[in-house]
């Protein structure tokens, strides 16, 4: 087996796996069913198109720079004709969005080499826009991080820390634990499962499964940490003297 490595960083990100109605909620970290949408429309693939060749992938993120909770909300009107010819508005209900503001994720697939490969060649060189979970969400840089032979769980234990390195100065310790959500192993025990597995991306009829998850930490080195002392500092030390 062999991996692709994906860097999700952007000002804004949205990654919804319940949304219903008016409010459009947003997961914590990247949905399996979210990045596989991204992966197909690089690949050129058509919401009706089937998707049997991307559901076999094991999936998983590292939360490297967690960011923030963010609400937004909508208002939108129908247009009516009247029989006048004339048209009118009806306003719609507010829509509550929800966001992740300033936030950078490792998401790592699981799969044959040759189809890891074609998936980082298409990232490279994407058919249609890509985006971070919702139209209004472009990434920031380039997303594709390389093929590397190795297996998920090592992936997420060992590529680099993608945090900026305004936080990772600001995290002064060598080595930080990061929070991963990953798919569950045959056989492995877990008490969660989210919606999370698409079926299809058509329009008029997605479908979704649930899949198991397992959540964990892991440790990654910082490579502008230190082990200096903290010293606090006296304002008045230098009059006591």
């Amino acid at each position: 087996m062999s991996v692709v490595a994906l860097r999700l960083a952007g000002p804004l990100q949205s990654w919804g796996a319940s949304s219903k109605f008016v409010r459009r909620d947003t997961e914590t970290a990247p949905t399996k069913s979210g990045v596989l949408g991204l992966v197909a429309a690089a690949k050129g693939l058509r919401r009706t198109d089937p998707l049997e060749s991307l559901l076999g992938l094991r999936f998983g993120v590292r939360l490297d720079q967690p960011g923030q909770l963010l609400r937004d909300f909508h208002t939108a009107q129908k247009p009516k004709r009247e029989r006048d010819g004339s048209t009118s508005w009806t306003p719609l209900p507010l829509s509550y969005r929800y966001y992740i503001s300033d936030a950078a994720y490792l998401a790592v697939l699981e799969g044959e080499h040759d189809l890891v490969t074609t998936i980082d060649a298409a990232l490279r060189s994407p058919e249609f826009p890509l985006y971070l979970g919702r139209r209004s969400c472009p990434p920031a840089g380039p997303i594709a991080l390389g093929v590397f032979d190795t297996d998920l769980d090592t992936a997420l234990a060992t590529r680099p820390w993608l945090a900026s390195t305004r936080v990772q100065k600001r995290t002064r310790d060598t080595l930080v634990t990061l929070a991963t959500v990953r798919d569950a192993a045959e056989g492995e025990l877990t008490a969660e499962a989210i919606h999370d597995t698409p079926v299809s991306f058509d329009p008029n009829h997605r479908q979704y499964e649930w899949r198991n998850i397992v959540r964990g930490t892991v440790k990654i080195p910082n490579p502008h940490g230190t082990t200096a002392p903290v010293t606090e500092h006296h304002a008045m030390s230098v009059l006591e003297a």
